[in-house]
């Protein structure tokens, strides 16, 4: 990727000092012509890089800049270093390659900014993994890796949301990690795909690669794809009344959503708040609610509550039975 060969370039004028377009080239494995524009590239951001003509000439960075690994500002160091935001590349085998570059970087970094990236693993840990969630096992996520890499085609037999098992060839685009859940989004004949990576149950590379549509930006496809899965999604509204327990401990039952909603929603003389609350399905509300039912009141819709009531019902009866 473009972003990394820009860092290589970097890390290299920073630990070699002056060195020419062909040793770059040589160096990346890539075109002189490429190293130019990467040169370029780096130059209008900013990066003060200059060249020297005739024997023993080529690019280098001026010493004042070296000096500061690449000149990272204070801010950039801070997020550079921020704990805990890689645990997806644990998933790709890459959370040891992350560790040892960061190492490498930090013995570059003044002595100073070493102090401040310390300060900040020590202060701030970010944990992106929701609570009451099993990480979902991905067997098939190396080999479907390698294959992004290689352009590849694979044959998976993949289980739909139906259970449904069907056996499917695509050319596999690239990965996304989306609240630690693993997605390829894939070619599949004339169509784009997107497959949740921990239902493949099944997966063969096979000898045939593929083409990569002209243009396709993994970024841009992934924040319109789930726009459009967000606008398909049928919600499914439950008002519901909560109890003055249960509020402060719903949002880490739920998750973060619901603060704003208890937040916004006033009290009743009893000190209940209500609040609605949008599903998929009539079967998530249910298996949402029914654990917390002593707590929360369904108030609608009416079928919801009865199930409630009904469950409810078949409990006391079943501890009532004599013996």
């Amino acid at each position: 990727m473009r972003a990394d060969r820009l860092i290589s370039i970097l890390l290299l004028l920073q630990s070699r000092g002056r060195m020419t377009a062909t040793d770059l080239s040589r160096q990346l494995e890539v075109s002189e012509r490429t190293i130019y524009r990467d040169l370029e590239a780096l130059s209008m951001s900013g990066v003060p890089i200059y060249s020297e003509h005739g024997p023993g000439g080529g690019y280098a960075l001026i010493d004042s800049y070296r000096t500061t690994l690449t000149g990272l500002n204070e801010a950039e160091v801070r997020t550079l270093f921020l704990s805990g935001v890689y645990a997806p590349l644990a998933d790709l085998g890459l959370a040891e390659a992350l560790e040892v570059a960061l190492l490498k970087l930090s013995a570059a970094l003044p002595e100073a900014q070493q102090r401040r990236a310390e300060r900040m693993r020590q202060r701030i840990h970010l944990d992106a993994i929701p609570w009451f969630q099993t990480r979902e096992a991905v067997p098939h996520l190396q080999n479907l890796q390698e294959a992004i890499w290689q352009d590849q085609q694979v044959r998976i037999t993949y289980r739909r949301g139906d259970g449904q098992e069907r056996e499917y060839t695509i050319d596999p685009y690239g990965l996304v990690a989306k609240s630690n859940i693993w997605y390829v989004v894939a070619g599949r004949g004339e169509d784009m795909r997107v497959f949740r990576v921990s239902r493949i149950l099944t997966l063969t590379l096979t000898a045939e690669c593929f083409e990569r549509p002209p243009g396709f930006e993994l970024a841009s496809y992934w924040a319109i794809w789930c726009r459009e899965f967000e606008t398909s999604l049928q919600r499914w509204a439950a008002t519901l009344r909560i109890s003055p327990e249960l509020v402060p401990n719903l949002p880490g039952i739920w998750g973060a959503w619901v603060q704003p909603l208890l937040e916004e929603a006033p009290e009743d003389e009893k000190g209940w708040r209500q609040i609605t609350v949008y599903y998929d399905t009539f079967e998530w509300a249910f298996s949402n609610i029914l654990p917390l039912a002593a707590r929360i009141e369904v108030i609608d819709p009416p079928e919801l509550r009865q199930s409630v009531i009904d469950i409810a019902a078949s409990i006391v009866a079943h501890y009532n039975q004599p013996g």
